[in-house]
């Protein structure tokens, strides 16, 4: 995560940023978010996780399924394209935010990695759909993420250039509804589709109508003043490091979210195999069912997604709502583990979804306040999302390991899993009070 001190450049580099921040026209912290904004806002990330989140939860399951001849091996290939996948978000996310924060364009800083992003990753969703090997689709994986992830890094930059601290908690709160909504979405497109092809084109294409429509209506800041001096890669690379010791409240933000979401992460991806291994569903059966399941879990997150922000925005407390959230979401995940049927399994959806909600509403608002440097905030905001993306590598990454060694026990593979996961999310909930500066 970081170097407890800065390499030669990084102040230099801090500085010149300074400048050209001052450069940029209309101001970092405006009285009032332009009118229309948080509505497209909500629409491009709607694009953005139906496109991400539906391969990740049923689409890509069953395509490595199609292309192997064994259980094992899907679950191992799966695990390998997700994982890979993950860490290609992980390295594009930070990348393209301190890169738009440099930008000199006259469509803005953010407009051309939105615009750029979403046309890579539709061609990119294209190509898994008719690839014919696993290694095919692990290349057309590895391009969508790191496309959409660019998309993701410049479309949330825009949050804290266009909306002032006090009303951020419902700018957020809107985008964490999002969520649970592509979620939703994506799993209705694929109950009606019966080929990997339209499974994966088909969301791409959302995304690709409205993160454009998102990108025309933009009000984007505009850098005038073009960077004195170049970016050298010691001074980029540099750029991404942060000193623990200096500011602590953004490391312990980094890691909550990480434990939070590796918990969270790790539920998604093998539930088809789970609904398939132990309750001996067919493919559909078991879209349907995770269709149910996100029905319900969306519901619960809809309702507790705008409550958390604007509750958040009223007290003024931000730690309460995510160490609530984070427990609730734990409870879930153990019901999970031992579900005896698909309707436990989906009251325990449900719960995980109503924690989630809550989640992804206060924590955004939350990490945009602990941010080191408020003329980075693209590239800080990057750091942070990588405690998103790396669990999403290394939750499927492990996952045939811990799934195998589950096994051997008396409880089976996927509860011992998901207990697991249900164990690092705890301790997330927990270490959000190191973090001090926000109440």
């Amino acid at each position: 995560m970081t170097e407890p001190s800065s390499p030669p450049g990084v102040e230099a580099l801090s500085a010149q940023t300074e400048n050209l921040a001052a450069a940029a026209s209309g101001p970092t912290s405006p009285g009032r978010e332009p009118r229309g904004y948080v509505a497209t806002l909500g629409a491009a990330n709607f694009g953005i996780f139906v496109s991400l989140l539906t391969p990740v939860l049923v689409s890509m399951a069953f395509k490595v399924q199609h292309l192997t001849d064994s259980a094992a091996e899907a679950t191992g290939a799966l695990g390998l394209v997700l994982g890979v996948g993950a860490f290609f978000a992980l390295v594009a996310n930070p990348l393209v935010g301190r890169l738009s924060d440099r930008t000199v364009s006259r469509l803005g800083m953010r407009r051309p990695w939105i615009i750029g992003g979403v046309i890579v990753a539709f061609l990119a969703f294209a190509l898994i759909g008719v690839a014919t090997s696993v290694w095919i689709v692990l290349v057309g994986w590895c391009l969508a993420q790191s496309a959409m992830n660019a998309v993701l890094a410049a479309v949330h930059a825009t949050l804290p250039d266009q909306v002032p601290s006090e009303r951020r908690g419902k700018a957020s709160g809107i985008v964490g509804i999002m969520t649970p909504l592509g979620i939703l979405g994506g799993s209705f497109i694929v109950n009606f589709l019966d080929s990997d092809v339209t499974r994966f084109v088909v969301p791409g294409a959302v995304a690709l109508v409205l993160c454009l429509l998102f990108a025309i209506t933009l009000k984007d800041r505009v850098l005038t003043t073009k960077p004195a001096q170049r970016l050298t890669l010691a001074q980029f690379f540099g750029s991404f490091v942060f000193n623990p010791v200096k500011h602590p409240d953004f490391a312990w933000a980094w890691i909550t979210k990480f434990l939070v979401m590796f918990g969270y992460a790790g539920i998604a991806t093998f539930l088809p195999y789970y609904l398939t291994e132990k309750f001996s569903l067919t493919e559909q059966d078991a879209i349907t069912t995770i269709l149910l399941a996100n029905i319900s879990s969306m519901i619960a997150m809809a309702v507790s997604s705008p409550i958390g922000g604007i509750l958040s925005d009223r007290w003024g407390k931000r730690r309460p709502f995510v160490t609530f959230a984070g427990v609730v979401m734990v409870i879930g995940l153990v019901i999970l583990s031992f579900a005896p049927s698909i309707g436990v399994l989906i009251v325990g959806q449900t719960i995980i979804g109503f924690g989630a909600g809550a989640f992804f509403s206060v924590d955004l608002a939350l990490t945009t306040e602990v941010l080191p440097n408020p003329d980075d905030t693209a590239k800080d905001l990057g750091v942070l999302n990588i405690a998103n993306a790396l669990p999403q590598s290394v939750a499927p990454a492990i996952a045939p390991g811990v799934i195998a060694l589950g096994a051997l026990t008396p409880l089976g593979g996927y509860t011992v899993y998901y207990l697991f996961g249900g164990l690092v999310a705890l301790a997330g909930a927990v270490l959000v009070y190191r973090i001090k500066s926000v109440a």
